[in-house]
């Protein structure tokens, strides 16, 4: 399954599944750095899961979206 960005205005980056059951969301925080979590819901033909991390550049909070991104994408 592929996934989609949803929402991209400055802030937060967020990119939904194609099956609506799972989500990657890059925010920026106000006190400084960044957070990137993943939310997957136990109705998921995959396992269910949440993960939030934070980091304190862009660039290597995008790339841990990229890696949850390519790590649960499902064949169709």
């Amino acid at each position: 399954m592929s996934w989609s960005l949803e929402r991209d205005d400055g802030t937060i980056s967020e990119w939904e599944r194609s099956d609506g059951y799972a989500t990657v969301r890059l925010r920026e925080r106000a006190a400084g750095g960044f957070v990137v979590r993943l939310d997957v819901m136990e109705q998921a033909a995959d396992e269910s899961a949440y993960e939030r991390v934070r980091f304190d550049d862009r660039e290597a909070a995008e790339a841990r979206a990229t890696e949850w991104r390519d790590a649960r994408g499902l064949d169709e």
